[in-house]
């Protein structure tokens, strides 16, 4: 069977993928680099699409933290917002963390409905890519999108994560796939931080996320896989379950 990688965009995506794909969340700015972030401290962190969801949940936990926004805004009666840096900031590792954003909470629960699920973000694309390529024979990797745009940052994750997959013998499942790559090979970690979401954050004091990602490259190993709504960290997913049906999966 061919082995391809396929870069595309937008939560309502995910559904070309159900079948037959290991699927990547990315969200740099910053639904999976919180989460990420959040399994990496050793947080249990469950990603949500909506705020009935996130309130709907929390209930069945034991105290846990809401964290997230909505259109940029944390809203009513959440503790936190969508930030790595506030998350690991607090000493409460015990308290799992509910998450919701505006787009990339949304790409994870529709990323969770297709057989495998993982997510990236700028900490652990090198390492996704590897494992991904020993694994499984077709990869889409997914941005989330911010109104309506495919942003530079998602656009640079997806790219290099896919272009590390086509120099173990992947071929890029389409036209726009090799597209995205070129743009973005080459380029320095920092060539989006003049962009829409880095202005965003700069002018609404959370320069430090921005920094935040911008300082923390590649510095994690593990895998970290949307397993029953959890964001799960692990050094091998093989425990895991894969839905198999019409997949390569040697897990």
């Amino acid at each position: 069977m061919e082995r391809s990688v396929v870069i595309d965009c937008f939560p309502e995506s995910a559904v070309r993928y159900r079948h037959g794909y290991a699927v990547v969340a990315v969200d740099v700015i910053r639904a999976t680099t919180t989460a990420i972030t959040a399994a990496a401290s050793g947080r249990r962190c469950f990603p949500v699409p909506t705020i009935e969801m996130a309130f709907g949940l929390a209930q069945a936990l034991d105290h846990p933290l809401l964290a997230g926004e909505q259109k940029g805004i944390m809203p009513m009666g959440f503790d936190l917002n969508n930030s790595p840096t506030e998350l690991l900031a607090r000493k409460d590792v015990h308290r799992p963390v509910v998450l919701l954003s505006s787009s990339g909470t949304r790409l994870c629960y529709e990323a969770s409905k297709c057989q495998m699920a993982f997510l990236a973000c700028l900490r652990n694309y090198v390492s996704a890519a590897h494992y991904l390529a020993q694994t499984f024979s077709r990869v889409a990797v997914i941005g989330a999108g911010t109104r309506g745009e495919f942003r530079e940052e998602d656009q640079m994750c997806c790219a290099w994560l896919a272009e590390n997959m086509l120099t173990m013998g992947y071929t890029a499942g389409n036209r726009y796939t090799l597209e995205v790559v070129r743009r973005w090979s080459g380029k320095p970690p920092h060539a989006w931080s003049e962009n829409k979401s880095a202005s965003y954050l700069k002018a609404s004091g959370q320069s430090a996320d921005f920094e935040f990602v911008l300082s923390h490259q590649s510095d994690l190993t593990a895998q970290f896989v949307l397993q029953d709504g959890e964001v799960i960290m692990t050094d091998d997913p093989s425990g895991l379950s894969c839905r198999r049906e019409n997949m390569r999966c040697d897990v």
